[in-house]
């Protein structure tokens, strides 16, 4: 017998929790992404501007996105941003699972209701940008279908990923 709940994943808003939860998952993340790039704050108040409109607003912040949440119970232990199509493609950003819930399955299938989204939007390609020091996150995200592209971000530190849907 196991004590996993069966964990659900729903469009915000609309289903699920309040944007309270969003705003934790979403400081969590962007917190632990400054910390490891060498830049620890010690709260939100300390991350950069845009970084703190996405935690005090993320209705308005993702207003023209769609933000997918992983449900256990009523709590939500993860999230994903997908961006609206643009030429064709959509770009996944925020993944995010509270720690407490990992090695479950949860990114996976944040991530593969981001794809069925955007095939269902008419998209052709999904594209990501993800830390290079994230291997387990690379790691996921090849094993999903993603490979690595040249570049369209100007950080050096991020590499690029797509895939077509």
């Amino acid at each position: 017998m196991t004590d996993r709940r069966e964990v659900v994943i729903v469009r915000w808003p609309g289903q699920g929790p309040s944007a309270d939860r969003l705003a934790e998952l979403l400081a969590a993340y962007h917190l632990r992404t400054e910390a490891e790039k060498g830049e620890a704050v010690v709260d939100v108040d300390g991350l950069p501007d845009r970084y703190r409109a996405e935690i005090l607003d993320p209705r308005a912040a993702f207003a023209d996105d769609v933000v997918l949440m992983a449900l256990s119970g009523d709590t939500a232990v993860g999230c994903l941003v997908v961006t609206a199509p643009v030429a064709g493609r959509s770009e996944v950003k925020r993944l995010w699972t509270d720690p407490a819930f990992r090695s479950r399955g949860i990114a996976s299938g944040l991530v593969g209701a981001a794809l069925a989204h955007s095939a269902e939007s008419g998209v052709s390609t999904v594209r990501l940008s993800v830390w290079k020091w994230r291997a387990g996150a690379i790691a996921l995200y090849e094993r999903l279908g993603f490979t690595v592209a040249p570049s369209w971000e100007e950080r050096d530190q991020l590499v690029c990923m797509e895939r077509a849907v």
